[in-house]
């Protein structure tokens, strides 16, 4: 930011004064907009340490990183240079090997890499190119010199992260970002996306973002980029090869994928040719590959050249392949396969950083990712020269570059930081393009070597200042080219189990929290003793309460709503949802997924300690019933009507039907407590329509009526019946004949059974047998559209409720 003489660079200057102008109690609060603005979208990343995996907001440093335009235009030339030369040297390695041959690399450079995939070699990739992205890691010394750090071509990450960076801070700071003139990231993105297109040779390709899974440690950008550029979001377990050609697993068969943009390593893709422990990718892709059937970006054993033992011959290929020298020069490594280097490496090891040459871990170095020889103490060193003298080929020094810093919000003050820059390079119809902009990640310390998000470090958004007018950009089409389409689009069988299961959950959450609401507006009423009782065993049977607790009223509803080893439990349920919802998170709104939210912090582990009181059950209680109630009403008011959205009220139907039906079952027969008709109506929420309808007391036929058979109650067993019959008639037939299928036939049985019974008839075996019934009908919707995928990718849910009588 500043100069060798402590005087403010020019292109800091107008960021400076806009901060100045705003103040530093208002700054404060635009720093917390966009905090909220991150949060309310659910901006995560996991990290797996010490205590086991969890989730954690993305970490927002406010101030941007400022690069003037000529500064980004050497950028720019450099970042190019060097993506067309680890495209060629990729490209070699997996086809003459001239590079080798020639002596320009040693061969254990290539194949002492566990990332050389050999089933590979000989395999063109789809347009000629293997890197389709591209992203380096740069340093910026106190010199103002720019380092190549690190290049990542495996599969890069943090694109995603920083378009939400950049929207988190121009929505807190508006007029800032306008009067700098910042370049806009959307072309880049356009232009990316234009690249994948035309692998697949076709305007209307289906295009698909193949994630590891949502315990993935940067899954929402998967989902986030995956509704960003229009892509099917898949996992291994979605995908299926056949004669050849990859397939996508959907409700209404296999539907054929053209391109995937890969998010998992290499490695992992495919279990027949490539690492058979594998389980999240898809056996037979080499196979495709090969074939020419399906285009992958980047290309399979792509991660060969993230390599840093190649970073020390780059100069020399630059020149070899290029003709050129290195615009962006990498920093100065020696890799220990070599007797040369490694003498050098050993000789001046407490000056030099070492880290493993082909990825992975320093094995006997506390498994760390590299280390400074300086901060070893002469046991540490000692071990450090037996690993390279044992195994050089895998061990690489390299100089320690010491970072320039950036400024940070701190305690009310801006402060310095170092900073690592990550870049991104896409290849574009029109040849390499680098986006304007990308992300740092900043040190939490003064130590420039602890630049790390798994340390605690935090990222910044990138503004790179035009030197003109700056240009908007879309990912949309222009109006002209768009044809009107009504189609339903692809709906992953994974995406429909996972929108079923969180409808059953949601409903199983409602049902739970008002028959808690129930006991607890009745405790202290000896009138609604035995209502109490039969609630309260309900719980229990349902496994929201523990065992033998049922003679007290107060503990168990009060742990209904904190217990988080129980899986009927809210807390569980509302974890069941939020990891259903997680794994579809890119077929949800903004504004449903901010209500799964509301929902999730509710019962997120209380830290003050203590046990609720009942007045806060009772405001617990109607907080959640509000949350779910607004997104039931997002779900209904703005989602299309196309398969998701009735798989979604599929899983809520069938749940509400079962809910109700138990609760006639315990409230309504004959023989139930005293007032067991009065919780009926309110847990039914039926009160107001039996009142304007009868205007007398609960008797036991009219309730059950309204409770079961009235279709015009919303809150009815038939009304659910009926609403899953029709979801059903209207989602894809693999019948040609167009029969009925065997989940319609159900519940086409049950809709006229429930159509042509009588509230006297209703009794607990007929309860029972609608229960049964329905059973089936969740066990042959699952047979239907989900289970034919198969594999150990495939969702596993709490099924507690589907065993109880």
């Amino acid at each position: 930011m500043t100069d060798g003489n402590g005087r403010l660079r020019p292109h800091w200057e107008p960021l400076i004064a806009a901060f100045d102008g705003l103040g530093a109690a208002e700054l404060s609060h635009r720093f917390e907009v966009a905090n909220r603005s991150l949060r309310d979208s659910g901006v995560f990343y996991r990290v797996y340490d010490e205590t086991g995996g969890g989730e954690r907001p993305w970490p927002l440093s406010h101030v941007p990183l400022v690069i003037p335009a000529k500064e980004w235009e050497a950028l720019s030339a450099g970042l190019v240079q060097r993506a067309r030369l680890l495209e060629s040297v990729m490209a070699d390695a997996y086809g003459p090997a001239s590079l080798v041959s020639s002596g320009v690399l040693p061969a254990a450079a290539i194949a002492g890499s566990p990332e050389f995939l050999r089933p590979l070699v000989g395999v063109k990739p789809a347009g000629g190119r293997h890197l389709r992205l591209y992203a380096a890691d740069l340093g910026r010394g106190p010199d103002g010199r720019w380092w190549v750090i690190g290049d990542r071509t495996q599969a890069p990450s943090g694109a995603g992260y920083a378009i939400e960076n950049r929207l988190a801070l121009s929505r807190a700071m508006p007029e800032v970002f306008r009067t700098l003139k910042v370049e806009r990231l959307a072309a880049f993105f356009q232009a990316f996306r234009s690249g994948l297109v035309e692998l697949a040779g076709k305007e209307e390709a289906r295009l698909c973002l193949l994630t590891p899974g949502p315990l993935n440690e940067t899954y929402f950008e998967h989902a986030y980029l995956a509704r960003y550029l229009g892509f099917l979001l898949v996992e291994g377990a979605d995908l299926t090869v056949r004669d050849g050609v990859v397939y996508v697993r959907t409700i209404s068969g296999l539907k054929r994928a053209d391109v995937l943009l890969r998010r998992l390593d290499s490695d992992f893709a495919d279990p027949l040719e490539l690492n058979d422990r594998s389980r999240i990718g898809v056996p037979g892709l080499v196979q495709a590959v090969r074939q020419g059937s399906v285009a992958v970006a980047n290309a399979l054993g792509s991660g060969l050249i993230e390599a840093r033992a190649l970073m020390s011959f780059l100069p020399a290929l630059g020149r070899a392949v290029l003709g050129e020298d290195l615009a962006l020069p990498n920093v100065a490594t020696w890799w220990c396969g070599q007797p040369a280097e490694r003498a050098i490496v050993e000789e001046d090891l407490g000056e030099m950083a070492i880290a493993p040459a082909f990825g992975g871990t320093l094995a006997g170095l506390l498994q760390r990712q590299a280390v400074i020889g300086s901060d070893l103490d002469e046991k540490g060193r000692a071990a450090l020269k037996d690993l390279i003298g044992r195994r050089g080929i895998d061990v690489v020094g390299q100089e320690i570059v010491r970072l320039s810093t950036m400024p940070v919000w701190a305690n009310g003050k801006l402060e310095p930081r170092p900073f690592v820059l990550r870049v991104y390079v896409a290849a574009t119809p029109d040849g390499w393009t680098v986006m304007p902009g990308g992300f740092c990640r900043i040190s939490p310390k003064s130590d420039a070597r602890a630049v790390n998000l798994q340390q605690g470090g935090t990222s910044a958004d990138v503004w790179v200042i035009a030197d003109g007018p700056v240009r908007e950009a879309s990912l949309l089409p222009s109006p002209e080219r768009v044809a009107v389409r009504r189609a339903s689009g692809t709906l992953p069988s994974r995406a429909a189990d996972n929108l079923f299961w969180l409808g059953r959950y949601l409903e199983r959450a409602e049902a739970t929290l008002r028959l808690v609401r129930g006991v607890v507006s009745r405790l202290g009423d000896p009138a609604t003793d035995a209502s109490q009782s039969a609630a309260l065993a309900l719980l229990e049977v349902w496994g929201a309460a523990p065992i033998g607790a049922v003679g007290k009223p107060a503990f168990v509803a009060l742990g209904a709503l904190e217990r988080r080893d129980l899986n009927g439990a809210v807390p569980a349920l509302v974890t069941a949802a939020r990891n259903a919802a997680s794994v579809i998170r890119e077929r949800l709104s903004p504004d449903a997924w901010r209500a799964l939210t509301d929902l999730e912090v509710l019962f997120a582990p209380r830290t003050s300690g203590g046990r609720l009181s009942e007045g806060d059950a009772f405001e617990r209680s109607n907080a959640a019933l509000k949350s779910l109630a607004a997104f039931s009403g997002l779900a209904q008011e703005n989602m299309n009507r196309l398969a998701g959205w009735r798989f979604l009220e599929l899983g809520r139907r069938l749940e509400r039907a079962l809910a109700t039906a138990r609760f006639v079952r315990q409230f309504g027969l004959p023989g139930a407590p005293s007032r067991g008709l009065d919780l009926l109506l309110e847990l039914a929420d039926s009160q107001i329509t039996y009142r304007s309808r009868y205007v007398v007391a609960a008797a036991r036929v009219p309730v059950v009526d309204l409770a079961t058979l009235d279709p015009d109650n919303p809150r009815s067993i038939a009304f659910q019946v009926d609403a899953v019959a029709r979801h059903l008639s209207e989602l894809p037939e693999g019948d040609a004949l167009r029969e009925p299928s065997p989940p319609l036939r159900i519940a086409l049985r049950l809709q006229a059974e429930l159509r042509t019974a009588s509230a006297e008839e209703i009794d607990a075996a007929e309860l029972l047998r609608i229960d049964a019934a329905l059973m089936r009908l969740s066990n042959e919707i699952a047979l239907r559209f989900f289970t034919h995928r198969g594999g150990p990718g495939a969702p596993r849910h709490v099924t507690s409720w589907d065993s109880l009588g």
